[in-house]
């Protein structure tokens, strides 16, 4: 069964790292090209790379693991994020696109951010790096933890008579294999390779998404006996409701809040190759997530089901994907669905690392090092920060007790309230004043690590936990709008 696996996800390999030597010969040749793909991105691949470096292997870990556990009422963290990322498509893509080239041709967040607020440029660009910096170690270390979860489930011991890998754990062996793949055709290949395999990966993705959950359905005997076993494990399984409170649900449905501020993300809108295409890409890409959540409630649902109808036993609720594809297909097309979690765990990765990479490059390196550094010192700068980031992560991921959903959800809000309610007001609002600016990024980030510090996103005053993305949205938004009325209006305008 090992080595038909093993086949498959060499093939997946060695496919992505092809993609890389493929973009490395077509766009590496300046910083524009290397970090954004010389804005040329078609709106199918600027769609499907959105949406792979979003889901992540939260996708296909973390929420299939969530409803598995708790039943249908976790559904409301996908509906959030479905609802916040057609938002994200139709209110900040065609500006972002539009302004950022019209701004001094951005190429980081960072970067547009200074440009469209000049006075507080250096402050912008400093803060925003070491935001972008420290969640992104966080968000990357999340996927790290995926690929160790992947082989120490999958393939243990398979690797223990190698001498070089004989003191490394399975789940270590998993984090620096997925690590290296992913660093070497993240450094050759920079953005537009990125982008390629996000593509290729999405397609993966969304293939064994709605694979699975329709082989244990034909395998546990259809919806009503699988419907019949969920009844009989709890009555409210497929509820909506079920235990849900208030803030449950608000802390539940608020994920979506955090699309505005994922700088992975929305550095795709800024590739797209003109604003006229922002709407077809929009609509492939929403399409795409919409059966992607749709198939990962199906795995979590339905792989409860199967797992109580045969007596199985699983310890980690996030592995269930992984548990069906081992015991369910044939090992070629267990190699598939293996390579879909790598798909979805790698696509996010490279696209973290190399926003982190971009940012330590440009809004660092270039502005106090080397100002004048050349276009080829400048790529080959951003290729040594990717692995200075990658291991930060390593580092970070070590731990194999780690929850892919909760680094998911912790990095998730960070950028979503240090930049969500920035980069929403600095696109629509002309008001808004670099002072203001500065405000929200600071208070944003500050809010969160300090919610998560106290604890109050386990327990808040007596009662359940409250999702950091609350108070740190709204209190950025707050600054935002408060300094900006009372400092003096701007000059340069959005």
């Amino acid at each position: 069964m090992q080595s038909g696996t093993l086949i498959t996800l060499a093939l997946y390999f060695i496919g992505m790292l092809a993609i890389g030597f493929y973009a490395w010969r077509k766009s590496t040749d300046s910083s524009e090209a290397y970090l954004l793909g010389g804005r040329r991105l078609s709106p199918a691949v600027a769609a499907l790379s959105a949406g792979a470096s979003d889901m992540s292997g939260w996708l296909l870990l973390g929420l299939p693991g969530a409803l598995y556990a708790a039943g249908l009422v976790k559904i409301w963290i996908g509906i959030g994020l479905f609802v916040g990322a057609l938002i994200n498509w139709i209110v900040v893509a065609p500006r972002l696109r539009e302004q950022t080239e019209k701004l001094g041709n951005a190429l980081t967040i960072p970067e547009f951010l200074a440009n469209r607020f000049p006075d507080k440029a250096l402050a912008l660009r400093i803060a925003s790096a070491i935001i972008i910096v420290l969640f992104f170690s966080v968000y990357t270390a999340a996927g790290l933890v995926g690929g160790g979860k992947l082989f120490e489930t999958s393939f243990a011991g398979i690797f223990a008579d190698i001498p070089l890998l004989a003191g490394l754990s399975d789940y270590m062996l998993g984090i620096w294999l997925t690590a290296i793949v992913v660093l070497a055709y993240t450094m050759v290949g920079g953005f537009l390779a990125v982008s390629l395999t996000d593509f290729v990966q999405g397609c993966i993705m969304v293939v064994a998404l709605v694979l699975m959950p329709v082989v244990v359905l034909t395998s546990g005997g259809g919806i009503s006996a699988v419907s019949s076993e969920l009844q009989t494990i709890s009555p409210d399984f497929l509820s909506l409701t079920a235990g849900l409170t208030f803030v449950g649900f608000l802390s539940a449905i608020t994920w979506g809040l955090g699309y505005f501020g994922q700088p992975h993300i929305i550095v795709r809108f800024m590739a797209i190759r003109s604003v006229e295409e922002v709407p077809t890409a929009r609509n492939i890409g929403m399409s795409w997530m919409g059966v992607a959540l749709l198939g990962a409630v199906g795995v979590g649902i339905t792989g409860r089901a199967y797992v109580e109808m045969n007596g199985l036993t699983l310890e980690d609720p996030e592995t269930i994907f992984i548990l069906l594809a081992n015991t369910l297909f044939h090992p070629l097309i267990t190699g598939f669905l293996l390579a879909a979690l790598l798909a979805a765990i790698m696509s996010t990765i490279s696209s973290q690392l190399l926003v982190a990479s971009s940012s330590l490059t440009e809004d660092f390196y270039r502005l106090f090092l080397r100002k004048q550094a050349s276009e080829k010192e400048a790529v080959n700068i951003g290729r040594l920060f990717v692995a200075l980031v990658a291991l930060a992560a390593i580092y970070i991921a070590r731990d194999p007790d780690s929850k892919v959903l909760g680094l998911v959800s912790n990095a998730w809000a960070g950028f979503g309230s240090a930049f969500g309610p920035l980069i929403l007001l600095s696109l629509t609002w002309k008001r808004m004043t670099s002072a203001g600016a500065v405000a929200g990024l600071v208070t944003g980030a500050a809010v969160v690590i300090g919610w998560i510090s106290l604890g109050w996103n386990s327990a808040f005053m007596g009662g359940p936990g409250v999702y950091e993305i609350i108070p740190g949205f709204v209190a950025a938004l707050i600054a935002i709008v408060a300094v900006s009325l009372v400092t003096e209006k701007p000059t340069v305008t959005a």
